[in-house]
């Protein structure tokens, strides 16, 4: 099971592969929506802000998100880590329910380059 730290360190890895994106994975990226990442095995959510191409003011709540964010997501913290290492395919990994992605429709259409 991935500890805090780790899921906190995945998230930082996914800022940066962000900022250094171009093309249409930048385009995505420029989306200025709040964020919402719970951890589901750890029962913590992140949150922030995906802004300017990056991931920008990470916090982390116990439990569930006080608030209802622009963009949802929900997993496990072995599965943030292995989706940012590469190691687990995003499409897969909701079709199968493993990732919970929630977002207005035309968000997930531009997040589909991202993820």
């Amino acid at each position: 099971m991935a500890t805090l730290d780790q899921c906190r360190a995945a998230l930082d890895r996914l800022a940066q592969n962000l900022s250094s994106a171009d093309g249409s994975v930048r385009g995505a990226a420029t989306l200025d929506r709040s964020l919402s990442c719970r951890i589901t095995d750890l029962d913590v959510t992140f949150l922030g802000r995906l802004a300017d191409g990056t991931i920008r003011e990470v916090t982390s709540v116990s439990g569930p998100p006080p608030h209802k964010a622009e963009i949802r997501l929900s997993m496990a913290g072995d599965d943030l880590v292995a989706l940012v290492d590469g190691e687990l395919n995003f499409a897969k990994a909701w079709g199968s329910g493993r990732v919970k992605l929630e977002a207005g429709l035309r968000d997930l259409l531009r997040l589909r380059t991202l993820l």
